[in-house]
């Protein structure tokens, strides 16, 4: 052990003895849940770097100040980790967002292509029954029509019919007329005709 690696060591186990309440404190306020170290612990790591950094000034102990270099470039390193790790956590928390985002975005057009294809259902129902109403309604009236229709050709049927029958029964009653009418003037003949006789006779017998 040379002469300038007692004041080094001594000044480590200070700076050990110092630091630990105030690294204790560090995690317990500013610590991090995912194990990485907490900007107030990166800079107690800073602070300790620059101690070491003036006491190997003061002693021209190089040694101690490339440690505190050292030290220097390790509390960047872990706070440009830190950094890095942080936007890569915004990212994250951002793409997540996003996602949430369009998948509300998806479930609210999938909602609303549901309700839409419902309402064209429902429509179509709709336009169904109208279509199935009219439909039924125009054969109502198309039957109607026809069963007038066919009532009116019987009625002129039956008009037809009585005409007919009526006309049948004047000829029948003309030819019976005539008949008697023939019968009569026949019988009238007859009994000319034996008048005549008899007369005739008579005559004779005179």
């Amino acid at each position: 052990m040379n002469l300038r690696s007692v004041p080094r060591a001594a000044l480590g186990g200070y700076i050990k003895a110092a630091r630990w309440p105030l690294d204790r404190a560090a995690r317990l306020v500013g610590g991090r849940d995912d194990g990485r170290p907490g900007d107030a612990e990166i800079e107690l790591d800073r602070a300790e770097a620059a101690v070491r950094d003036a006491a190997g000034s003061v002693t021209g102990d190089d040694a101690l100040r490339a440690d505190a270099a050292r030290r220097r470039k390790a509390a960047r390193e872990r706070a440009r980790a830190s950094t890095l790790a942080d936007a890569a956590d915004a990212r994250a928390e951002q793409a997540d967002e996003a996602y949430a985002q369009r998948e509300q975005q998806a479930e609210r057009a999938r909602k609303a292509a549901k309700d839409s294809a419902a309402a064209r259902r429902k429509r179509a129902a709709s336009s169904k029954q109208t279509q199935t109403k009219r439909a039924a309604a125009a054969e109502a009236k198309r039957k109607q029509a026809s069963d007038a229709a066919e009532a009116k050709r019987l009625e002129a049927a039956e008009a037809k019919a009585r005409e007919d029958r009526l006309a049948a029964l004047e000829e029948e009653s003309k030819a019976i007329e005539e008949r008697q009418e023939a019968l009569t003037a026949a019988d009238e003949a007859s009994r000319l005709e034996d008048a005549a006789s008899r007369a005739k006779a008579q005559r004779k017998g005179d």
